[in-house]
């Protein structure tokens, strides 16, 4: 029998293209988190930058975020703008854990000027945490009716977000995860950036969420930088 899963959706301070400084505020949020899956935004070391040089999940600078991981047995799932095995690079979500990063899924559904600099992903990325499943979206996958289909259908017990919206527009990731958590019966957790996050986004969203399969949330940050919260599945 699976034990309960711990999650926190983080939405910590940026400071555009630097991965250093970024990175150690992971590996913070990661000790400060406390639980067994953490959540980052969309792009998270290196700020909503469209022209922010691309990684590699090998990068030593992501050691300090293994090192958080290894101390507090934590996966984190952080987001990045990431070079392909083609060449093309990818907005997508890295997981570290205690034993080093790899590349966990590419984001499918391009937004505004991303398709630009990015290639699209073209799978669904699932991974699996302590027997949970976990479904992986970024930003735009989230209103794609397609890709929550897609995503569910391979078995998921939790669809597994990070995102960006404008402050204005902070209902948007809410009404998407309720529907997705009530109409694939998952639990949905949301990272959403805050504050300023570069690439013109001067005022983000927040509300991190976490939402259970009927469509209710059981807990909710607000807009204010560096806010964490945590939920517990069961």
């Amino acid at each position: 029998m699976r034990e309960p899963l711990r999650v926190a959706v983080a939405q910590p301070p940026t400071v555009a293209y630097d991965v250093v400084a970024n990175v150690a505020t992971h590996a913070e949020t990661v000790r400060r988190a406390a639980a067994r899956l953490v959540v980052f935004p969309e792009l998270s070391v290196t700020g909503y930058e469209l022209d922010a040089p691309t990684i590699g999940a090998d990068d030593p600078r992501l050691a300090p975020i293994v090192d958080a991981c290894a101390e507090t047995g934590a996966l984190a799932l952080v987001g990045a703008p990431l070079r392909g095995a083609d060449g093309r690079a990818h907005i997508g979500l890295v997981a570290v854990t205690g034993t080093g990063a790899r590349v966990a899924y590419h984001k499918m559904w391009l937004g505004g000027e991303e398709s630009g600099r990015f290639a699209p992903g073209d799978r669904p990325g699932v991974l699996e945490v302590g027997g949970w499943r976990l479904g992986l979206a970024v930003c735009k996958d989230t209103g794609v009716a397609r890709h929550a289909a897609d995503t569910a259908a391979r078995g998921i017990d939790v669809y597994v977000a990070a995102t960006l919206e404008h402050a204005e527009e902070a209902t948007v990731q809410d009404e998407r995860s309720r529907r997705i958590a009530s109409e694939h019966r998952v639990w949905v957790a949301v990272a959403s950036f805050a504050g300023s996050t570069g690439g013109g986004f001067d005022r983000a969203a927040g509300r991190s969420a976490i939402w259970r399969p009927d469509g209710t949330a059981v807990a909710r940050a607000g807009p204010e930088v560096g806010a964490i919260v945590r939920g517990t599945l069961r």
